[in-house]
């Protein structure tokens, strides 16, 4: 008898995990479409758009700087270790704190792949507040940080900033974006290539969080019984309900250690088990929030910032949930109706899977693009962080350190410090793939020369802009002198106008 009931006791577990998993695999499917149309989108805007027109016009916080830096950042990675990556480099290069954090908050609240995957699994209520509440949050965020983000807590930031070595990055380097030459980048199979590597490599640096946040969201919504859900969150006491789980939801983001676009399937479970509209707000907002990230922000900022920013991030977070709450309530946009499943558990012919179909063929063709690269003309002036696979700008790289005479670039100090602990674990099976080798970039002739050798600064012949050799965008050798440019329209300039064998006066 007890054998009996041990057995029907594994047996039911086992059962449990299977539906698990199935609600955690449908899950995906459902989003498949649109996670792919999201991170094309992504890549295209990240391989068209300048980044080095981002980096300087945040001097300030006032509402012109404000609305920049939201822009700059609905545009960019969605990753959140990539986007604190970016926004403490804006801050190391002169930008405005806060107009470094609004990027930040911007750049992983307001982008089209988390909208999209809010659409499909959740309702197009929530993409209104993802986007609403999120302008809200960041008017939240500039006001509240102008009176505790700064100060002492503000200086020591900049301080530990610079110590780390953030503000001596590689030189002021341009790409063809900055030159007015982002139409023929649209219009070239090498811009498209690169689009393409952008695109996988978010996939790849995001993959691991995409999977836990899919996992996670299915046991829970299978194991988790419904009272449970109901001692963590409260329900029935009208603002008070409200106010405790716009409060509730950070946490859970910071236990979870889910970030970015993994926490939406997270969202649809939490949002089924009985949180409330802005609870859930709260929760997708606080991505920004998780362990890992506010154990980079003490290493970034210091341990002053760093706790100073969880507690106004929290704060502002759930505030901006709660308002979207009561605005959405007034407009009548709140749903009325939980769904009493996230997805269906069934497989079905309708228009989703046609549209997984295509979402799959065009993925195919992304990475076709990808894998030949180099056969276009793309991968020029990127290397691909060995880390997490991210592509990475040189002349715009986070981080990078040298590792047997060859500079090696990462998205963020994150990467590059898990690099420095391994590196062999990072560099096995890497190689040169279609000429971005993991880690540095295969650009032009002379591009393999080791660090020691080059000099501190080189002049583009063309433009006259003064380039660091280590992040130039291009590189040629004519008769024993070395040439480096700022970007793939001086050095495509240099070629028309120059044949082998003629000399150009270079400074080095």
């Amino acid at each position: 008898m007890h054998a009996d009931l041990l057995a029907l006791s594994a047996g039911g577990a086992l059962g449990d995990v299977g539906r698990s998993l199935r609600e955690a695999f449908y899950m995906f499917w459902d989003t498949l479409w649109a996670l792919v149309l999201g991170f094309a989108l992504s890549g295209a805007v990240q391989a068209f758009v300048s980044r080095s027109a981002m980096q300087r016009r945040l001097g300030d916080h006032r509402p012109a700087s404000v609305a920049r830096a939201s822009l700059y950042g609905m545009v960019s990675s969605s990753c959140s270790y990539a986007a604190s990556a970016m926004a403490r480099s804006l801050f190391a290069r002169g930008a405005d704190y806060l107009a470094a954090m609004v990027f930040m908050f911007a750049s992983t609240n307001l982008v089209v792949e988390l909208g999209i995957v809010l659409a499909v699994l959740i309702g197009w209520q929530f993409v209104a507040a993802e986007f609403i509440g999120g302008a809200i949050m960041i008017v939240f965020l500039v006001a509240v940080g102008s009176l505790w983000l700064r100060g002492r807590a503000l200086a020591e930031a900049r301080a530990a900033t610079e110590a780390a070595g953030a503000d001596r990055r590689h030189g002021p380097g341009e790409n063809t974006l900055e030159q007015g030459r982002w139409r023929q980048r649209v219009r070239s199979a090498a811009g498209w290539s690169d689009a393409a590597s952008y695109t996988m490599s978010d996939l790849t640096m995001l993959r691991k969080e995409m999977a836990a946040g899919f996992l996670v969201a299915g046991f829970l919504t299978v194991l988790v019984p419904a009272h449970l859900w109901a001692d963590v969150f409260m329900r029935g006491h009208g603002f008070w309900t409200s106010l405790e789980n716009v409060a509730v939801g950070p946490f859970v983001a910071v236990i979870s250690f889910v970030c970015s676009v993994g926490n939406v399937p997270l969202a649809a479970a939490l949002w089924r088990g009985g949180i409330s509209f802005g609870g859930v707000v709260a929760f997708i907002f606080a991505d920004l929030i998780t362990l890992p990230l506010l154990l980079i922000y003490r290493k970034q900022y210091g341990g002053r910032m760093a706790l100073r920013m969880l507690a106004v991030f929290w704060v502002v977070m759930s505030a901006a949930g709660l308002a979207t709450e009561y605005l959405f309530r007034v407009v009548g946009w709140v749903p009325s109706v939980r769904p009493g499943v996230v997805v269906g558990d069934t497989f079905r012919w309708d228009y989703t899977t046609v549209l997984d179909i295509v979402a799959l063929a065009a993925f195919a063709g992304l990475y076709w693009l990808y894998r030949n690269r180099q056969r276009f003309g793309g991968g020029t002036g990127y290397a691909k962080d060995p880390v997490c696979g991210m592509q990475v700008e040189l002349t715009h790289a986070p981080a990078s350190l040298v590792h047997s005479g060859e500079r090696i670039y990462f998205c963020s100090e994150h990467c590059r410090d898990r690099f420095d602990s391994d590196p062999a674990r990072y560099l096995s099976g890497t190689g040169s793939e279609s000429g971005m080798k993991a880690g540095h970039a295969t650009t032009d002739p002379g591009a393999g020369q080791r660090d020691g050798d080059l000099p501190e600064t080189a002049i583009d012949p063309v433009c006259g802009m003064t380039v660091d050799p280590r992040g130039a965008a291009a590189h040629r050798r004519i008769d024993g002198s070395d040439y480096w440019f700022c970007s793939r329209g001086c050095a495509e300039t240099f070629d028309a106008e120059h044949v082998p064998g003629s000399r150009l006066p270079h400074h080095h």
